[in-house]
């Protein structure tokens, strides 16, 4: 991993979240309803090198029962690095410390990355207690 890097647990800036999000190919709102979304999240991380925003995840929910990790994206020439690990440890050590026994924690897994989120103990839907999960996009 490179020498300058930066992780802290504070959240981009609304245009350096669409920017990051655009390297993943995801499409974003406008920047005011990012900048809400952002405001109303629960936990944030961000890896950066100098001043450059590389990568970053949070978590969204009602920090009770809920909670779902969103937006885990490294930027494209950044990955492979093990900077999504990094993501992902500082993700699971906020849940440790905040999320209450029998708390659900989900995610929506890109294509092909269901085996990164399974090595945190995620699982694959269908199971045979669990049906499957679905979502929306409106």
């Amino acid at each position: 991993m490179d020498s300058d890097i930066s992780i802290l647990l504070e959240a981009p800036s609304a245009e350096e979240f669409v920017m990051l999000r655009e390297t993943a190919n995801w499409k974003s709102p406008s920047l005011v309803l990012v900048n809400q979304s952002i405001q109303s999240s629960l936990f944030h991380v961000t890896i950066r090198t100098g001043k450059d925003l590389i990568a970053m995840a949070r978590i969204v929910g009602d920090g009770v029962m809920y909670f779902y990790i969103q937006d885990v994206v490294v930027s494209p020439n950044h990955r492979q690095k093990g900077l999504g690990s990094i993501l992902m440890q500082e993700i699971e050590r906020y849940l440790e410390q905040n999320a209450p026994s029998n708390a659900t924690v989900g995610l929506l897994a890109a294509t092909g990355k269901e085996s990164f989120y399974e090595r945190y103990g995620y699982v694959i839907r269908p199971t045979e207690a669990l049906g499957h999960g679905m979502c929306k996009f409106t």
